[in-house]
């Protein structure tokens, strides 16, 4: 059975690539205010880093902003991926970065939105509504969700660092515990611990920041199995080497590296994503040797 994942490992084994291409069209990059500028300047990106993208991950964020217009200019870049995935003869999945989160009715809304109408094959998710705010987002085993766990911003730490107790007992000293001998861990890696439990269909990721390479270690331990979705190399401060040791799984996979304003902002975007690219395939290529 095809499922997100098993079509995402497609395309990093035809494109040899961990580079997730972020489209963030923001007002300051762009020749003029307007949804039509927007949509030009995530097409020239798309056509030129399309051979070294694993994904490409649209942040909805900065289409909503510029109005109908804009709606209208990211399902048009979301069909101008699908034409340039047909040109190279390889399906490139998109990720809608819309960071939903809500229930019933209204979690059905946003899954027909992002996947009936946008077109995307995943979307990143809030899980704090618990999971009956995703089920609408799983039903299909092709479409994939990427849930928030730890994110890279400084303020994440205000709630996913609470520790929870995990409901599991601990022997004295060998690891952090409560007064009653159970054992407590921080939020995110609860989180983690659901997401891996949840993911039955095989289409359910998770957000972790490649700038907290800690974060990173725990949650791959608590989260063996699933992919992780990893922003913050570059303009955030992530170092690359560090995180993809912290994240990949054995093997070299589990892992995309998104990379928004590194690409954008480049004199030759081309050449910088397959640099890129390069850079993280050489280091998954050392790392696995040990």
């Amino acid at each position: 059975m095809e499922t997100f994942f098993s079509f995402l490992e497609k395309r990093v084994e035809d494109s040899s690539s961990l580079l997730c291409v972020g489209l963030d069209p923001h007002v300051s990059d762009l020749s003029a205010p307007t949804a039509e500028a927007a949509r030009a300047f995530c097409l020239k990106l798309v056509k030129r880093t399309a051979p070294y993208a694993a994904a490409f991950k649209p942040n909805a964020a900065f289409f909503e902003m510029l109005g109908p217009r804009g709606w209208t200019a990211l399902r048009q870049v979301i069909e101008a991926v699908g034409e340039e995935s047909a040109r190279m003869g390889s399906m490139v999945p998109i990720i809608l970065d819309a960071k939903r989160g809500d229930i019933a009715s209204t979690a059905e809304a946003y899954a027909d939105s992002a996947f009936g109408k946008l077109g995307a094959h995943a979307i990143t998710l809030s899980p704090y509504l618990g999971k009956d705010s995703i089920e609408p987002f799983i039903q299909d085993p092709e479409k994939g969700v990427f849930l928030l766990c730890k994110t890279s911003n400084p303020g994440s730490g205000d709630l996913q660092d609470l520790k929870v107790d995990d409901g599991r007992w601990t022997v004295d000293g060998e690891t952090a515990s409560l007064a009653n001998g159970r054992r407590s861990i921080y939020l995110y890696e609860y989180v983690a611990q659901l997401a891996q439990n949840w993911n039955t269909k095989k289409n359910i990721g998770l957000v972790v920041g490649a700038t907290q390479p800690e974060a990173l270690s725990r949650v791959r331990a608590a989260a063996p199995d699933l992919w992780f979705l990893a922003p913050g190399i570059g303009a955030q401060g992530g170092e690359l080497e560090t995180a993809l040791r912290a994240g990949l799984r054995p093997g070299g996979r589990g892992m995309l590296i998104n990379v928004s304003r590194g690409l954008a902002r480049a004199p030759d975007p081309a050449q910088a994503a397959a640099e890129l690219r390069d850079e993280i395939m050489n280091l998954r290529y050392k790392l696995s040797r040990g």
